[in-house]
């Protein structure tokens, strides 16, 4: 049985300290790695640059993607951060959800205030937490916080 679908504002609210970590791996200039599932549930992964507002955690690509295709699909999903080194001495957030297309003009130009000029033909999707988990490592040992929606 699948969670409620729960938006970034709502992960936000119920995990702050969590959302916020996140919000800081994903926002870097390094890419995230989404994770699509297409036809036969066969896994495949893209790398991605996330939008992350206060409410919404979102991606823009080209409408004839294969993420595209597999996001409109399925809209499963798993997104990592990608780590600054061998030993993730920043730290891992990854987290699985459901994405959704979004056609509305006005959370386009939410997801445009943040930093991405997208190209008028992009199609942008929402994506809403499921599970989201941090790892940080202390002394060489991982240290997980959890979050999993209600």
């Amino acid at each position: 049985m699948s969670a409620r679908w729960t938006s970034w504002a709502d992960f936000r609210g119920a995990a702050p300290e969590l959302a916020e970590f996140g919000k800081e791996r994903l926002s870097g200039n390094a890419p995230a790695y989404l994770a699509t599932v297409r036809g036969k549930a066969l896994p495949r992964v893209h790398p991605v640059q996330p939008i992350v507002s206060p409410n919404r955690l979102m991606l823009f690509m080209f409408p004839s993607s294969p993420k595209a295709h597999d996001l409109q699909n399925d809209g499963r999903f798993g997104l990592h951060a990608a780590v600054a080194d061998n030993d993730g001495s920043n730290g891992e957030f990854f987290l699985r959800g459901k994405a959704r297309l979004v056609a509305d003009e006005a959370v386009r130009a939410e997801a445009a205030e943040w930093g991405y000029r997208p190209r008028r033909e992009y199609v942008l999707f929402e994506l809403g937490v499921e599970q989201a988990v941090a790892n940080e490592y202390q002394e060489g040992k991982p240290s997980y916080t959890r979050w999993r929606a209600p």
